[in-house]
């Protein structure tokens, strides 16, 4: 008869919802609960008698087996009193993961063992959903940036090169702009199942987030062997995606880094790549970088330029200077383009060239291009005053076109200076038309409406220009400079040229010809019907002081003297 505690003990297990199994020294079980026998599908009582070894899975019985004989000898046993996770075995086979508890005691009849078990399946796969969540990207499955930081620290700490690339997708805010998020969400589905099949055995592909991709690169350190795996992604974009009955031609930019030559750590590493990414932006997108030390000292020149254009536009150091347009067979100053100078506090007077395109992408970008359209309108408004009613261009950057506010900012401008509509010219460029979209056409077409000009600036230069006759709501076409300037010496320049004024006859639009220098330019473009012209041969671009100057005392007359 077993003592008293035991036996209490064993009348409490029967009710137990865990099961209880126990089994003497020579590993047959003496008792079972009813937990037990439901939970390793055994019919009532058939458990009693066989050994301890059929809840355990082949491969560890020489393990519990190697225990059992410990505390046999009464060696101290490493388990007993304590709650560990093992894998338990049912009658049919299948296998699972346990919580397992081991007690021991001794009485009359010997050595015996008690053991607690509670099927943790379902708190397993829970964890495992969450392990999931934490280290993959919901939208694609593919790895985050938490999982794609552990795996490199691992490849790190092993020593050996790893590359890193950095892959950020081109044109892709075209699509959830014009096509909705589901379509952008659906295009990067696709991605994540494209671009895998272009890495090497090994390698891995991450989402960072939004249209971030990293791919992490075990065992490579050559950078010609970097090159060579990041032009295959390139490559990947070739072909158009196909994606809900639609077709995207979307490109992707690339940066690349290596340990250790690039960094041994994390951060550092992907720092780095990230830089050479920034810099494949800069350069025109759709193409690779390997990261140089040469790009961190020009990241911290354009942070330093950012933090200036801040304080250029806090303390009013932005200035319009104005460049006559002329009637070209009267030589009367019928317009102006208003353009953008910086006065810089220690630079002095700075061009275009040397902070447009960071301004471009600098948050104050649209309250700039805001003081430019007020002040160039309050200016015009003040020509007229003075008798010079005199067409006024103002160039729009990328950022007002696509903001949503630009005929609402072009009309708080007009009525604040009582200027009429048809006074004002906005400039559009090809970045411009390549990405508009429904909403900003309608913008434009507004505008037009109401007797504003829409001029095409640089027109010829680029895909986007015979697509937007079509498109855009225009009045004027100006020819670039590049192709006036060898207009005399290039046949092929003046046989554009030709096209253009041709063109613009036809569609009924005016034409207008930049860079003009010099007289034979002026006398070929009047024989080819060009009806205006701007550049040097006229006056450089100026303060609006000179500019008054300049109208009432040369020889060029207003179009409406």
């Amino acid at each position: 008869m077993r003592n008293t505690a035991v036996a209490g003990a064993f009348g409490l297990a029967q009710a137990a919802a865990y099961a209880f199994i126990a089994s003497g020294s020579t590993g047959q079980i003496t008792f079972v609960n009813r937990a037990a026998e439901d939970l390793f599908g055994y019919p009532p009582g058939d458990m009693i008698g066989r050994n301890i070894d059929v809840i355990v899975p082949e491969r560890f019985r020489a393990s519990h087996e190697a225990g059992l004989a410990r505390m046999i000898r009464n060696e101290p046993s490493r388990l007993a009193g304590k709650t560990i996770e093992v894998t338990a075995k049912r009658r049919d086979g299948t296998e699972f993961p346990a919580e397992f508890t081991l007690s021991v005691w001794r009485d009359h009849f010997g050595l015996g063992f008690g053991a607690i078990l509670r099927d943790i399946s379902e708190w397993r796969a829970r964890d495992e959903r969450l392990k999931q969540l934490a280290h993959h990207d919901t939208l694609t499955g593919l790895p985050n940036r938490a999982c794609f930081e552990e795996a490199l620290q691992k490849q790190l700490d092993a020593g050996g090169s790893v590359a890193v690339l950095m892959l950020d997708l081109d044109g892709f805010k075209e699509v959830n702009d014009s096509w909705g998020h589901d379509t952008g969400d659906a295009v990067l589905q696709t991605l994540a199942i494209r671009l895998p099949g272009r890495l090497p055995q090994g390698a891995s592909l991450a989402r960072f987030g939004g249209d971030e991709f990293a791919v992490l690169l075990p065992g490579l350190g050559d950078p010609l062997d970097v090159a060579a795996q990041a032009t295959s992604l390139l490559d990947a974009f070739v072909t158009p995606l196909a994606v809900d009955g639609r077709t995207f031609h979307l490109g992707v930019s690339i940066g690349g880094g290596v340990s250790p030559a690039h960094g041994d750590a994390v951060g550092e590493l992907i720092g780095n790549a990230d830089l050479a990414l920034y810099r494949a932006k800069q350069e025109g997108k759709r193409r690779f970088r390997l990261f140089e030390p040469v790009m961190r000292s020009l990241l911290l020149s354009r942070i330093a330029m950012q933090e200036e254009l801040r304080s250029a536009a806090r303390n009013h150091e932005f200035v319009l200077h104005y460049q006559p347009q002329v009637d070209l067979q009267t030589t009367a100053i019928v317009g102006v383009e208003a353009l953008l100078r910086w006065q810089h506090p220690t630079r002095g007077l700075l061009m275009p060239d040397a902070f447009l395109s960071q301004l471009e992408e600098h948050p104050l970008v649209l309250d700039v291009g805001r003081w430019i359209l007020n002040e160039a309108c309050k200016q015009a408004k003040a020509w007229c005053g003075a008798g010079h009613r005199l067409r006024m261009g103002v160039n729009l950057f990328a950022a007002q076109a696509h903001a949503g506010t630009l005929e609402a900012d072009v009309l708080e401008a007009l009525n604040q200076h009582r200027l009429r509509p048809e006074v004002l010219e906005l400039e559009v460029t090809e970045t411009i038309a390549l990405r508009a979209d429904e909403a900003m056409l309608g913008q434009f077409e507004k505008l037009q409406r109401q007797g504003i000009g829409i001029a095409f600036d640089d027109f010829g230069t680029g895909y986007a220009s015979l697509s937007s006759l079509k498109r855009f709501p225009l009045t004027r076409l100006k020819i670039d400079r590049g192709f006036v300037r060898d207009l005399l010496t290039d046949p092929h320049d003046a046989a554009v040229v030709r096209a253009i004024v041709q063109i613009g006859q036809d569609v009924g639009l005016e034409v207008i010809a930049e860079g003009i220098e010099t007289s034979a330019q002026e006398a070929t473009l009047l024989r080819m019907g060009c009806e205006q012209g701007q550049g040097y041969r006229y006056g450089k671009a100026s303060p609006a002081a000179e500019i008054r100057c300049f109208l009432e005392s040369t020889r060029l007359r207003t179009h409406n003297q």
